[in-house]
C-alpha cells in the first residue's frame, strides 16, 4: 500500500522571510529612485525652512581677567606679615588680603542675582526681556494676572538659565561670560555693561569700605600708647589709602577687560547647514522605510 505525499507550495521569497542582498538593494533602489530623492528633498526643504523661520539667536562673549589685588605686591607681602603678628586688628578693620578670595569674589558677583537685578532695572529691560507681554502702543503688559507680570526675580531666573553663561579657564584664570540673545547688538552691550557694572559695583564697595577702615584705624591709633601697636595700624593705614586712591583711579578695578563682546554677524542658532543635513539624513531613514513597506516581496529579477 502506497502513501501518497502531498507538498504545500511555497511562496516566493519576501522581505519579511529572508535578509535582502546587494542585487535586490540595487533593483529596489534604481526602481524607487525618484520617490526617494523626492522624500529627502521634502525633507531638507522642510527643515531649512524651519531653519529660516526660527527666532535666530546670536551669542557675544566678553574676555575678562580678574585682579588679584588692588594693593602693590610689597605691600600685600608686608600685610600679610603683619597679619600674621596682628591678626585680629586687621579683621577688625575689615582688611583682607586674600588675592584669589578677591579674584573669586569678582566672578561672583559678575554673576550675582544682586547685580543681574540692578543691571536690568537700571536699563529697563523687563520689556524686552518679556517682549511677548508688553503692549508696546499702551507702553503696559498685556496682563493683569500678578502672577503672569514679569519681574525681577523672574528675569533673574532667565538670565541664569538662557541668557548668561560664565566660564573660568582652569590654566589661565581668564573668565569668558556669553550673552545669548535674539539681537546681537543687545547681546554684546548686556555683555560689556555685566563687567562694567561688576568694575563699578565693587569698586565703590572697595572705597566705602575703606574710609570706614580708615576712620577706625584713626580712632584704635589715637587710643594706643603701644609703639608696636601703632606701627602695626599705621602699615595698616597706608594700605587701605592706597586701595582707596587706586579704586578711585581705576575703571577696571575687579576685572580687566582682554576682548570685549562685538556684536555678531551670523546667528549661533539655528545654523542652516546643520538643520539641513539633519533634513537630509531623516529623508534618508523615512524613504527606506517607505521602500521597505511598499516592497512585499522580491521575485528574481
Amino acid at each position: 500500500m502506497q502513501t501518497s505525499v502531498t507538498t504545500q507550495p511555497q511562496s516566493p521569497p519576501s522581505l519579511n522571510d529572508e535578509a535582502i542582498n546587494l542585487r535586490d538593494l540595487f533593483y529596489i533602489f534604481r526602481r524607487d529612485r525618484w520617490m526617494i530623492i523626492s522624500v529627502i528633498a521634502a525633507c531638507a526643504l522642510t527643515a531649512g525652512a524651519v531653519a529660516l523661520l526660527l527666532p535666530k539667536e546670536y551669542e557675544a562673549s566678553v574676555l575678562v581677567s580678574p585682579v588679584a589685588s588692588s594693593a602693590g605686591g610689597g605691600q600685600m607681602s608686608a600685610l600679610s606679615s603683619l597679619a600674621t603678628q596682628f591678626g585680629g586688628l586687621a579683621s577688625l578693620a575689615g582688611v583682607s588680603v586674600s588675592g584669589d578670595s578677591k579674584r573669586s569674589e569678582s566672578v561672583a558677583v559678575l554673576q550675582s542675582e544682586a547685580l543681574t537685578e540692578q543691571y536690568i532695572q537700571a536699563n529697563n529691560l523687563l520689556p524686552v526681556l518679556f517682549r511677548k507681554k508688553w503692549d508696546t502702543v499702551k507702553e503696559k503688559w498685556t496682563t493683569t494676572d500678578p502672577t503672569e507680570i514679569p519681574t525681577l526675580w523672574k528675569a533673574n531666573r532667565l538670565f541664569n538659565d538662557r541668557i548668561r553663561k560664565v566660564s573660568t579657564e582652569t590654566k589661565t584664570g581668564l573668565v569668558t561670560m556669553t550673552i545669548r540673545w535674539t539681537d546681537p547688538h543687545f547681546a554684546a552691550t548686556w555683555a560689556n555693561g555685566l563687567v562694567k557694572a561688576t568694575n563699578e559695583f565693587l569698586r565703590e564697595r572697595a572705597i566705602r569700605d575703606s574710609e570706614t577702615n580708615i576712620v577706625y584705624l584713626n580712632g584704635q591709633a589715637a587710643i594706643t600708647d603701644a609703639v608696636g601697636v601703632k606701627q602695626a595700624i599705621y602699615t595698616i593705614l597706608q594700605s587701605e589709602i592706597s586701595k582707596a586712591m587706586l579704586a578711585r583711579g581705576s575703571d577696571e578695578y575687579a576685572l580687566k577687560v582682554i576682548d570685549p563682546a562685538v556684536a555678531p554677524e551670523k546667528p549661533f542658532f539655528p545654523k542652516l547647514p546643520l538643520w539641513l543635513a539633519a533634513g537630509i539624513a531623516l529623508g534618508m531613514v523615512f524613504s527606506a522605510v517607505i521602500v521597505i513597506f511598499r516592497s512585499g516581496g522580491l521575485d528574481n529579477h
